[in-house]
């Protein structure tokens, strides 16, 4: 689905501050899923002391999460995730479904 660059032009406050950044933050803890388990687990074994104990895994928690986040073509990424979702919410046809009664390949 081709999408029009001038389309940016037109987010809102909401999505651009956030909508979009809520897609990141999912799909940057998707990415960052093997830190955050190693995260998950030392919290759980440290019990009260997770504050002090698991600082290294937090660090690389944050690390990884920040890289995401800071990543331009991330972002743009997620945009187009966003506004390639909301055209489907809008017109209610799913690109499959105009693909498929065209027959374009």
């Amino acid at each position: 689905m081709e999408l029009n660059p001038t389309e940016d032009l037109h987010l809102r406050h909401v999505e651009k501050d956030v909508l979009i950044p809520k897609i990141m933050r999912e799909k940057a803890r998707e990415r960052c899923s093997d830190q955050v388990q190693d995260f998950t687990k030392c919290c759980k074994d440290s019990g009260f002391l997770m504050v002090a104990k698991c600082r290294r895994e937090n660090s690389a928690l944050k690390e990884c999460l920040t890289a995401h986040y800071k990543n331009p073509d991330f972002y743009e990424e997620c945009k187009m995730e966003y506004l390639k979702e909301e055209k489907i919410q809008k017109t209610g046809i799913l690109l499959e479904q105009v693909q498929s009664f065209y027959s374009i390949s």
